[in-house]
This record gives C-alpha cells, structure tokens and sequence, in this order.
C-alpha cells in the first residue's frame, strides 16, 4: 500500500522529497508503536529499553548521563529524571566518582540486565516480523539511504 492510500490523500505530494520523508515519519511511527506494545508487557518504555540496552553494552564501566544522552536513538531533554525513575524500579543504579565528585557514572542493575537479556528474543521477533520479508541487499540500500538522509543536514 502505497502512502498516499495508507492516509487517504487524494492529492499528489508536493515532491517526491516531500513523500519520502513523510513515509520515513510515517514508517518510525509503526515500528514505534508496534514497539511499545511489546515493551509495556513488560512494564517499561523504548526509551527506557534504549537507556537499557545501550548500559549492557557499556558493561562493565557504565556511563555518566551525558554520555548516555549522546548514545541515545531519539533525544531526550530530561535524562536526569529518566535516570531517577529508572533507578526508583531498580533497573540502574547510579554512583558519584571517588576521584572526581562531579562524575556521576550509571550502571546497568541485575534487574536490569535480567529484564533486556528477556527481551532479546522478542526484539528479534519484533524485527522478523518487521522487516523479514526484505533482503539483506534492500536492507543494506534501506541502511545506506538513511544514514544519508541523517547525514544531509
């Protein structure tokens, strides 16, 4: 389906500019949304995932916020009072620099890592199901095209 008939327009995109980054707006909205329903089963958000994921792969140093922030898929203005909440549920524990007083570094908890390591084959599936039906050489073209399209500010 193309995006025209997906939203019911009946009229021609003003450029094939203008329609590709509305199906790129309209794409990350699906996968969005059909990402968290999978993750409110278990009770956290996708930026709280990410927050997660990106900690497990930081193991076993952490990071401070700042860095955490720049890692992060989409922008977050408050990572301090994400941190707090994600803290509160046990999912990361944040400890002050012995050296420095001012670093702050986050580490990935127990809990936490128990809750994304569940989450992998799910994700996987999530992604099967997602984009299973294109090639790898469609993938690779569909990763180029993006990286591209991010790049041309």
């Amino acid at each position: 389906m193309t995006l025209r008939e997906d939203i019911h327009q009946t009229k021609p995109f003003r450029s094939l500019r203008e329609e590709a980054a509305l199906n790129i707006v309209r794409t990350s909205a699906a996968l969005g949304d059909d990402m968290d329903e999978l993750l409110k089963a278990k009770g956290i958000t996708a930026t709280q995932y990410n927050v997660l994921r990106i900690l497990r792969g930081a193991e076993p140093n952490g990071l401070c916020r700042n860095e955490l922030r720049d890692r992060m898929l989409t922008r977050m203005p408050d990572v301090t009072r994400l941190l707090d909440r994600m803290e509160e549920g046990g999912l990361v524990t944040r400890t002050r620099g012995s050296e420095d007083r001012r670093l702050v570094s986050t580490r990935i908890t127990e809990k936490g890592h128990q809750l994304v390591d569940e989450l992998d084959q799910p994700i996987d599936e999530f992604h099967q199901r997602r984009l299973g039906h294109v090639t790898d050489e469609q993938l690779e073209s569909l990763v180029e095209l993006l990286t591209l399209t991010r790049d041309g500010k």
